[in-house]
């Protein structure tokens, strides 16, 4: 598996997300997930499944140290005294000292300063419980200003990104200030199995439509893709997309997939207004 270099994080270009994925199902699946070969394991406080994240890390018998791991924190916890005590309720959860990536899971929904947000960030990883830091569904105004307000780099934006969702200008300005996109949302809630075009493209490669999209991600530079499926068997297919290499005209034929409804994600009162 490669890896993405972002403002000093090397961040597998492969992770195993655990949104909307219930303990059991974290506590089943994250070992064979682990045992495929999965060392990025991105959670969240807001998914309710970090104890059980934690457990599997700890146990599974894998050095801490070659386990990206990410968590973030929710809207609720951006006051400062709030936002340490939940990231060392988190820590705690995790059964680790620190994680490697700590983010704001949404721009919205609070009205704590963005200065005060990325302040308890930066002082967070000054403790040494995030080894770096990042923000989650910004648009490309306020990346700009999480940066300008940051001492430590921002490593970077964990947005919705598949083959319907148009997001050259958020790359473009992850780009810039040396950040990576992190893909979620990679199936686009179960609609790229059935793209023609990926299919039909997949069918050159002996790949799936599923893997196709994620080799689409992760052949772009500085993006970071998420994987998720509580299906054991979807494992090693989703690990195996880097036997394979898209061509230029298949990158361009899928990035022409791209539509202005095919957002998905758009939460009222935490998202932003996103770029055009």
């Amino acid at each position: 598996m490669h890896v993405v270099n972002s403002n000093g994080a090397n961040i597998p270009a492969l992770g195993f997300g655990t949104f909307r994925m219930s303990g059991a199902e974290v506590l089943r699946v994250l070992p064979e997930a682990l045992k495929v070969g999965f060392r990025h394991v991105d959670t969240a406080q807001a998914y309710g499944n970090e104890a059980e994240v934690g457990e599997v890390i700890h146990t599974s018998g894998i050095p801490r140290a070659d386990i990206f791991l990410t968590t973030k924190v929710w809207v609720d916890k951006y006051r400062h005294d709030h936002f340490v005590a939940s990231v060392d309720e988190s820590l705690k959860k995790l059964k680790t000292d620190h994680v490697d990536l700590l983010l704001l899971h949404w721009p919205g929904g609070s009205d704590v300063p963005m200065a005060e947000r990325i302040g308890t960030l930066n002082e967070v990883r000054e403790a040494g419980k995030a080894r770096h830091i990042g923000v989650s569904n910004f648009n490309t105004a306020q990346m700009d200003e999480a940066v300008g307000l940051s001492e430590a780099p921002i490593a970077t934006n964990q947005v919705e990104y598949h083959p319907y969702l148009d997001q050259a200008k958020l790359l473009q300005a992850a780009r810039r200030h040396g950040m990576s996109l992190t893909a979620y949302y990679a199936m686009a809630n179960g609609k790229v199995p059935s793209e023609q075009l990926l299919n039909d493209i997949g069918a050159r490669h002996g790949k799936t439509a599923a893997q196709v999209a994620l080799r689409w991600l992760v052949q772009q530079q500085d993006v970071i893709t998420l994987s998720k499926t509580a299906t054991e068997a979807r494992l090693k297919e989703n690990f195996a997309i880097f036997d394979f290499a898209l061509t230029r005209e298949e990158m361009a034929a899928i990035r022409g997939l791209a539509r202005p409804d095919g957002r998905i994600v758009n939460p009222a009162g935490l998202a932003p207004v996103w770029d055009d």
